[in-house]
């Protein structure tokens, strides 16, 4: 398998996240990702544009989220990058706590950090790398 890179830029328009889920269908499809890792993909990878555009831009429609990726021999990485001010992720509360049970913040960072094999958060928040391993 070749080594395949590209990126997409859109608008923090809600709607868009379609464009992120027919992008990692077509990536899917072309690689023949598992099952299991398609999964995983598609609801970390649209968990953290549905943050980008909510928490990170605010679901300002003149700010854009960035989404890149990576494909490689035995793994897939992808990079999302709002133009918000970022947030502390170290700080983000444990959603499986008794205390945060009902709170409806936090449970996307969980989801991505439980799916992706790798998680880095770079520039105060505002840009995550996420590692999927093929193999």
């Amino acid at each position: 398998m070749e080594l395949t890179v590209d990126k997409i830029r859109f608008n923090s328009d809600i709607k868009n996240i379609n464009l992120v889920e027919k992008l990692i269908d077509d990536l899917s499809n072309r690689h023949s990702f598992n099952s299991d890792v398609y999964g995983k993909l598609l609801l970390a990878v649209v968990e953290g544009v549905n943050n980008a555009i909510v928490h990170g831009n605010k679901m300002d429609k003149g700010k854009e989220v960035e989404v890149s990726f990576v494909i490689e021999e035995d793994k897939v990485s992808f990079t999302i990058e709002d133009q918000g001010p970022g947030f502390d992720y170290t700080q983000v509360p444990d959603p499986t706590k008794p205390e945060n049970l009902e709170k409806t913040h936090g449970r996307g960072i969980f989801l991505m950090h439980h799916l992706a094999d790798e998680i880095e958060f770079e520039n105060e928040g505002s840009k995550v790398t996420m590692e999927f391993n093929l193999k």
